[in-house]
């Protein structure tokens, strides 16, 4: 140790020493990272001064790598090599020296962030005005809008069901929905309430008073005109209608360029189902969601219980938050016994939601997780956009993946010990508060993790996420979290590389319909089913449905990226496998005369891969649901055409008969079907009155 020690330990030793007992924000960013690299490198095994050098006399490795290595190395990429040796693997993405800013990534500037948070805070004060707006500085292109919050157990809860949530009505947000999952003829239950969103009701309702009640659509609409950025901002069910006006904003005013409307939340709870993560990505827009959470902060956990079994206490604890009570941020409501009991309930609850969650992102098939569900009330509210967890030191982890963020949620805010409950306890509401102070340092240090490669996070410490307090269990969920979007990639290649398939047996079946043009059309050719090609031409339907029905399948559970629903690429795909093989399936179940045992093709035979990619058209080009039946008109000609003959049947069914023969003619015309439709010899001119 006196003489035989080398420099490069010595060196890196003192700068983790100088590391611990530095204060300065900026200093402690460069030397916390510096000095994770001095002790990644001090402490590997060999090296004298860890537990394995005590024991060895001798370092192997040349005494010039270390000096040489980071000599050698570009200032630019210092940090980036410092992240990885602290983690071990470099899964983790840290912010790098001199590189692009959390502002940048995010797209909104730092200092537009801490506006917005003040403006918040601000919006408080003034309860009783629906909104605040408030424009940046002469020159500047921002418009910020500011929601007040609400601290009555009325403004959370509202509603007979458990949680408080409501199914929404479209009307007011059209794109909150599933594409395929949506029937708009089907009735209330089954896919149907799976397939729209849902919001709480209290928040809703309060969101739908200010823009009837308010003068935000005129706001807005001024901002609009003038080419303003818009940013909607709240803190605590602020940030829940801020939501919905951003939403609501995105959904009127669709021509409006990118990075038009953003929306930037502090300690916000969640305001609905899975639903809505669905349609934002989908739809690309859940990048302009950004949503602050301090590491301890109850407020965005407090829906996972359901509000019933917290009422008592909530309403107790509620004048903690509001800074016109007397009992705004009081000691004594943080110490009480209904201070404590919320906050069990609720993580107790949230336990239930994120181990199910954890368990189906593991791809487990027990049984008895569905059978628990049917006892145990799990809540339907999922997180969306992009999660900021403060950790409470300055640092910041960023998440985008929402099932990481409902993980998060949970295990980020877990006891020590049973002795730390009580301070963490009065933390949660504290931190509730402590927004404005904590972005302040933060947002100065720029010390910011990305969930960049979550499937291999390591289970061990690895100085990014030690500050948000996660076990090895919490680690394992993140993991699947992070594999169970990178197998929707891998998905979404495995899909990808089956369009020449689709393409190939697509163009089997367009010779197929061109031979027959000039015969009897290829519909009643298939469904005659004599030659040769209507053979070959069934291996091609037959190849194709299993193709399709494997990708459906993937939708249905939500095994694909969600954007890929609403990808040109795919519409025009599955429109133009629809409109080619549907009338062959038409034809084929009618050959069979699986109407007489199973029912009419429309009503029980048809299959869902032409149902969904007809919605997947009609949504994308804004029609009304059930509009695009040009592949399977053929099915209401033979239910139409059995009637032939019955003169008081075909009278019961003449505006059906009405509007099959003008929509014939307009999609001949619009060339959607081909004229063969028209032969003598096809069965539409058999059947024509």
């Amino acid at each position: 140790m006196e003489r035989g020690r080398p420099k490069r330990y010595k060196y890196t030793q003192r700068w983790l020493e100088h590391e611990k007992n530095c204060q300065h924000p900026r200093r402690i960013l460069l030397l916390g990272r510096v000095g994770g690299v001095a002790q990644s490198f001090w402490q590997r095994p060999g090296t004298p001064g860890s537990e394995q050098g005590e024991k060895e006399s001798v370092d192997n490795r040349p005494r010039s790598t270390f000096k040489a290595w980071w000599s050698e190395l570009p200032d630019d990429h210092k940090t980036e090599t410092i992240s990885g040796l602290m983690n071990g693997s470099g899964n983790m993405q840290v912010q790098k020296m001199g590189s692009e800013r959390l502002g940048e990534k995010l797209k909104i500037s730092e200092e537009l962030i801490k506006k917005s948070c003040s403006l918040a805070f601000k919006a408080h004060k003034s309860p009783d005005d629906l909104f605040h707006v408030e424009k940046s500085a002469s020159g500047s292109s921002d418009v910020v809008f500011s929601f007040p919050g609400s601290w009555s157990v009325d403004s959370w809860a509202s509603g007979e069901s458990a949680f408080g949530e409501k199914t929404i009505q479209l009307s007011l947000f059209p794109s909150l929905k599933s594409i395929g999952y949506y029937d708009e003829a089907a009735g209330p239950g089954g896919h149907q309430d799976f397939a729209i969103a849902s919001f709480n009701q209290a928040f809703l309702q309060k969101f739908e008073h200010v823009l009837q009640n308010s003068q935000l659509k005129n706001k807005v609409q001024e901002a609009v005109n003038e080419k303003k950025r818009i940013v909607f901002t709240g803190h605590s069910t602020g940030g829940a209608t801020a939501v919905l006006a951003t939403i609501w904003c995105l959904e009127n005013y669709p021509k409006q360029s990118n990075e038009t409307f953003f929306c930037v939340t502090f300690g916000s709870p969640l305001i609905g189902n899975h639903i809505i993560s669905h349609a934002l990505r989908r739809e690309n827009w859940s990048q302009y969601f950004i949503h602050f959470v301090m590491r301890y902060d109850i407020i965005p956990r407090i829906l996972l219980a359901p509000l019933s079994s917290i009422q008592h206490e909530f309403e107790r604890i509620l004048p903690f938050f509001d800074p016109n009570s007397p009992a705004y941020a009081s000691e004594s409501i943080g110490s009480s016994p209904e201070a404590f009991y919320l906050f069990r309930n609720v993580m107790r609850n949230a336990a239930s939601l994120t181990t199910h969650a954890a368990s189906k992102l593991q791809g487990s098939t027990n049984l008895l997780l569905e059978t628990v569900k049917k006892f145990v009330k799990l809540s339907p509210y999922k997180p969306f956009g992009t999660y900021i967890f403060c950790t409470g030191n300055g640092k910041l982890v960023v998440m985008k993946n929402p099932e990481a963020v409902l993980q998060l949620l949970f295990y980020s805010c877990q006891l020590s010990s049973e002795s730390e409950g009580a301070r963490i306890v009065l933390k949660c509401l504290n931190e509730h508060l402590a927004y404005e102070n904590e972005l302040e340092g933060s947002l100065e240090m720029q010390c910011v993790t990305y969930d960049d490669n979550l499937e291999t996070l390591p289970l061990a410490s690895d100085g990014f996420f030690d500050d948000l307090g996660l076990s090895e269990k919490a680690r394992l969920c993140l993991r699947a979290a992070g594999e169970f979007e990178k197998q929707k990639r891998r998905n979404q290649e495995k899909v990808g590389s089956k369009m020449e398939m689709i393409t190939k047996h697509l163009k089997i079946i367009e010779d197929y319909r061109a031979l027959c043009e000039h015969t009897v059309g290829y519909y009643d050719a298939f469904k005659i089913h004599k030659n040769k090609t209507d053979f070959v031409a069934n291996l091609s339907r037959i190849e194709l449905t299993g193709i399709w029905d494997e990708i459906i399948e993937m939708f249905k559970r939500y095994d694909l990226p969600d954007e890929l629903e609403a990808k040109k690429e795919w519409i025009n795909l599955g429109t133009r496998f629809r409109r080619l093989v549907e009338p062959l399936d038409v034809a084929n179940y009618y050959r069979h005369s699986l109407d007489e045992d199973t029912g009419t093709y429309m009503k029980k035979g048809r299959p869902t891969r032409h149902k969904w990619t007809q919605r997947w058209l009609e949504f994308e080009q804004k029609l009304q649901t059930g509009s695009c039946t040009e592949s399977c008109f053929w099915a209401d000609v033979e239910e139409l055409h059995k009637l032939s003959g019955n003169f008081a049947a075909v009278y019961e069914e003449r505006e059906r008969v009405l509007r099959v023969q003008e929509q014939v003619g307009q999609w001949i015309q619009d060339g959607v079907i081909g004229k063969d439709v028209l032969l003598k010899s096809s069965t539409f001119e058999e059947w024509l009155p």
